[in-house]
């Protein structure tokens, strides 16, 4: 049974990273006494610690085939399951649409309170992402088209779906770097990837 890897405290929550190649990360994310499971996987006491930030009042899938332990763990707790929300009216989020294409749906959070990001798939941090090269990488599926959209979020925290989150000042620049440079790098990330996937 996957186990979890590492937990990442956050000043409004937590994320909880497993310990694969994968890297899957799903978040906490606690609000004026609320918590918002995503992308959640049931592993370890996560869904419990999650419940000690708080009343949990949703499990939100922000990717069509991020199904993980989504509906189980919802159905647990007795919280709606929303999946690729058009909009999330009394929570301090607001969705940015990052792909709607047939095989592809996911929807990004922004938190202009906590200038935070929450990015399913278009963005990670683990080396399936980034190679092992720089702290943020397009998915290889978008390094041709890749959704600049994001950039428009000054973020200061950057959660992902895949690897640990990025904090601080440099978090907009490594996400306008890796947006940026999504192109020019593929070939890099090729060569590299199965040897940072090897490393883990």
């Amino acid at each position: 049974m996957t186990r979890i890897g590492r937990y990442d405290e956050l000043p409004f929550g937590f994320s909880w990273v497993m310990d694969e190649a994968m890297a899957r990360t799903s978040h906490a994310i606690a609000d004026d006494g609320r918590v918002w499971l995503i992308d959640p996987v049931d592993a370890g006491d996560a869904i419990e610690r999650a419940q000690g930030l708080g009343e949990p009042v949703a499990v939100l899938q922000l990717l069509d085939r991020h199904n993980r332990d989504c509906e189980p763990v919802a159905r647990r707790l007795g919280v709606p399951h929303v999946a690729i929300p058009g909009a999330l009216p009394d929570t301090p989020f607001e969705v940015v649409p990052v792909l709607d294409h047939r095989f592809w749906r996911e929807r990004a959070l922004w938190w202009p309170a906590r200038r935070a990001l929450i990015v399913a798939e278009a963005l990670g941090t683990s080396p399936m992402f980034t190679g092992g090269g720089p702290a943020v990488g397009v998915h290889m599926m978008l390094r041709l088209t890749p959704p600049r959209g994001l950039r428009a979020c000054d973020a200061q925290h950057l959660l992902v779906g895949h690897g640990a989150g990025v904090h601080g000042p440099s978090t907009a620049a490594a996400i306008d770097e890796a947006l940026g440079r999504s192109y020019r790098d593929l070939p890099k990330v090729l060569v590299k990837l199965p040897f940072a996937l090897r490393g883990r």
